[in-house]
């Protein structure tokens, strides 16, 4: 039996590749595909039912998110109240989510309580009623938050800058305004609820402990044409208008901190440079031990926090850098933002740099593909947009082999100063 030597510091070993467990694909009755991660060894599952049904689909602001946080408030059959206590009482957990081209709702039970918990969720996705009462209350929450975040540079500067770069009638740029909680009500959430909570506009992801029963009692409940819905209407391919006018400042007389983003349109992850500027992003603002937080937080001291991010959507998607300084700094960030932007343009990145930034890639990949929920979620990703599992494959060989001159060349093509929308919110 060999004996580990505790003093000695183990191999360092690089990843080459990383198996991940693929999703199978099955179909319902009714033609619903079921995708199932089946791993795992605790008897647990995770059921996501994937609707079409985000903010692109909407007709109007306010209705998606409104749809999909209403469906835990009331059927024909039971309350709020008696839905929250039959998942409750099993230990069961229900979550519903709503994102720009997405909306979810998922059930978390242990897999002997499958039976009990299921016929709930049923229940939330075929038969949602939308009670005037508990509407009435939600908009007046709802609308009451939004005043109160209204007031937050932080908040004015997030949908600004959506509107900015999308323009203000396109689905990703579309902005909620006071009145749109007035105009809205119930009958347009049961149009909503009807045409996009439907079958045929349905996708379900299994994670955790995945059994023949659990296929058998999805199907029984799920497989039949009961919820078929109202026919379901296309969407519209709004153009996009991103503003000409690439300075822009909000100004707030009260204001102790400004609210800074900088950012452009760009490409989602079916692009062939989606991954490689992943990587430069990670360097200039994507991680902890970024050049932006390096830069701007532990040198200067300017704000608490500073990154950058490649956001993809499915019709699009967008660079952006995000920060909060004190007003009397603003002006001085930007010109450190700017001067790290076109570091990487004229300099390339050093070795130990790159490196270092390499394996904090390749590590939180890994940590985010643990466990089979976490492995759902990464599948998750890649449905949408038609990809395969070589997608990760790509990712990581390109993290491993992306060189110094390779990211200059990227640097130079997407950072360009002039190419950027600034938005300041606050005083510059």
């Amino acid at each position: 039996m060999e004996i580990i030597d505790r003093k000695k510091i183990p191999a360092f070993n690089t990843i080459d590749k990383i198996e991940m467990i693929h999703a199978s694909e099955r179909r319902l009755r009714n033609n619903v595909p079921v995708y199932a991660i089946n791993a795992g060894t605790q008897d647990i599952i995770k059921i996501e039912f994937l609707f079409s049904a985000g903010m692109y689909q909407q007709k109007m602001p306010l209705q998606a998110t409104t749809v999909n946080s209403m469906l835990e408030e009331g059927t024909s059959t039971m309350n709020a109240a008696q839905i929250a206590d039959a998942v409750d009482f099993y230990g069961a957990f229900l979550e519903v989510g709503v994102e720009q081209d997405n909306a979810s709702v998922i059930l978390y039970t242990l897999n002997k309580h499958l039976r009990s918990t299921l016929p709930v969720i049923e229940q939330v996705i075929k038969d949602a009623v939308f009670p005037q009462q508990e509407l009435d209350i939600h908009l007046q929450n709802k609308k009451q938050k939004f005043l109160v975040n209204n007031q937050k540079v932080a908040t004015i500067a997030r949908k600004r800058f959506s509107e900015l770069v999308f323009g203000e009638k396109h689905p990703y740029g579309i902005d909620v305004k006071d009145k749109d909680f007035e105009i809205i009500n119930r009958s347009h959430l049961v149009d909503f609820y009807r045409s996009h909570y439907r079958s045929s506009n349905c996708k379900i992801i299994l994670a955790g402990k995945v059994t023949e029963d659990v296929y058998t009692a999805i199907d029984d409940l799920f497989g039949g044409n009961d919820w078929n819905g109202d026919q379901l209407a296309k969407v519209g391919s709004a153009p996009m208008q991103t503003t000409t006018d690439k300075q822009q400042l909000v100004f707030k007389e009260d204001a102790l901190q400004s609210a800074i983003r900088i950012g452009k349109p760009m490409f989602n992850k079916t692009h062939d440079d989606y991954h490689p500027v992943q990587v430069l992003n990670t360097v200039f603002g994507g991680y902890f031990g970024s050049r932006l937080m390096s830069n701007i937080r532990e040198d200067k001291g300017y704000t608490y926090g500073i990154g950058s991010g490649l956001v993809s959507l499915k019709h699009g998607g967008y660079f952006f850098i995000s920060t909060e300084v004190g007003v009397d700094v603003c002006s001085k960030a930007l010109d450190e933002i700017y001067i790290e932007m076109e570091r990487l343009r004229e300099t390339e990145v050093g070795a130990e740099e790159l490196e270092l930034v390499r394996n904090y890639m390749l590590g939180t990949f890994m940590r985010n593909a643990d466990g089979p929920f976490a492995l759902a979620d990464r599948f998750k990703g890649i449905l949408e947009y038609g990809l395969g599992y070589d997608y990760f494959d790509r990712y990581i060989a390109t993290v491993k082999s992306i060189s110094a001159s390779q990211l200059r060349d990227l640097a130079n093509k997407y950072f360009d100063k002039d190419s950027m929308i600034e938005l300041v919110v606050g005083k510059k």
